[in-house]
């Protein structure tokens, strides 16, 4: 175990993969905070510039990739990078597929290893697919879709490179973080939005049971992979470890505000969609001596103060 804190490592490097994305974001500021040298690799330059060295480049170039990345050397990288897509395999989902593993192959080969202590990979629950709940990290991957079989190579990829080459790589296989700054597309802000201006907005059923964890402690959890030398070549659930349906979360919402007209059943169901995605994160808490701290209701009120 090494202690990232601040001043402790201020010579240490940081690149974080996808930097002015909404989780990638806050992982940049953790890093400041966390008093490391912070690199941010976007298609977009970030608007931390001040304190964060701003790199723009495309994961699927290779060769510009590796001309910016071989340069230097990190002691951690964290790959927030890629994008959510449930296209099915006949529509397009094969560019999806090719989008995540092309981009993680380039990444990986670009980067010079002799400093790095750690390769940290954000995976997804959906990598489980229909597999029964509370999912655990030794469940067999069972993706449903293009996205989550394309995350799932991923982590087997990573696992690989650490059994053959000992490159130091982990998985934080994150459930459904949510927090202020949050993409407007994604479920959470469009039920916030739907709410605060009182309007009419579709959802589903609702009956769907899901694990939301507050951004902070997501954070604050890869983190830790990041201190743990033990947590090479493993995955970990981050997640919060409770579960609550979409309906009792959209109700919530909308007791929060105290409005909003939700139309439950007006969307179906994604094709294949599990019912019920809900972390174990005993391994976690285990290894990496993690506890998430932020309950929902706080989080809610904290995620729907940053759209007021």
């Amino acid at each position: 175990m090494i202690s990232i804190g601040k001043g402790t490592l201020a010579k240490l490097k940081l690149l974080v993969i996808g930097g002015t994305g909404f989780i990638g974001s806050h992982m940049v500021q953790k890093g400041i905070d966390s008093g490391l040298e912070v690199t941010s690799l976007s298609l977009k330059k970030n608007p931390n510039i001040d304190k964060v060295i701003s790199i723009q480049a495309d994961l699927s170039d290779h060769a510009s990739l590796h001309s910016v990345l071989s340069k230097e050397k990190y002691d951690y990288v964290i790959h927030c990078g890629g994008y959510i897509d449930h296209t099915l395999f006949q529509n397009g989902g094969q560019k999806v597929i090719s989008d995540h593993l092309t981009s993680l192959f380039n990444l990986v080969s670009s980067l010079d290893r002799s400093n790095l202590k750690k390769f940290l990979y954000l995976g997804s629950s959906d990598e489980y697919g229909n597999s029964p709940s509370p999912q655990k990290e030794t469940f067999r991957e069972n993706p449903i879709s293009p996205y989550s079989f394309a995350k799932a190579s991923a982590s087997h990829f990573l696992q690989m490179l650490w059994r053959t080459e000992k490159f130091p790589a982990s998985v934080a296989r994150l459930f459904l973080t949510y927090g202020p700054g949050q993409d407007d597309k994604r479920f959470l802000p469009q039920i916030i939005k739907g709410c605060l201006k009182d309007t009419v907005f579709p959802s589903s059923l609702g009956e769907q049971s899901r694990d939301f964890c507050y951004i902070s402690d997501t954070v604050e959890g890869c983190f830790k992979i990041l201190e743990t030398s033990e947590a090479n070549g493993e995955i970990f659930n981050i997640a919060s470890g409770e579960k609550i349906t979409i309906r009792q979360i959209i109700e919530k919402v909308v007791s929060i505000i105290g409005k909003g007209k939700p139309d439950f059943g007006k969307v179906s169901y994604r094709i294949g969609e599990n019912m019920s995605l809900v972390a174990d994160i005993s391994k976690a808490k285990r290894m990496l001596h993690w506890n998430p701290n932020t309950n929902l209701d706080l989080g809610l009120k904290k995620t729907i103060e940053y759209y007021q």
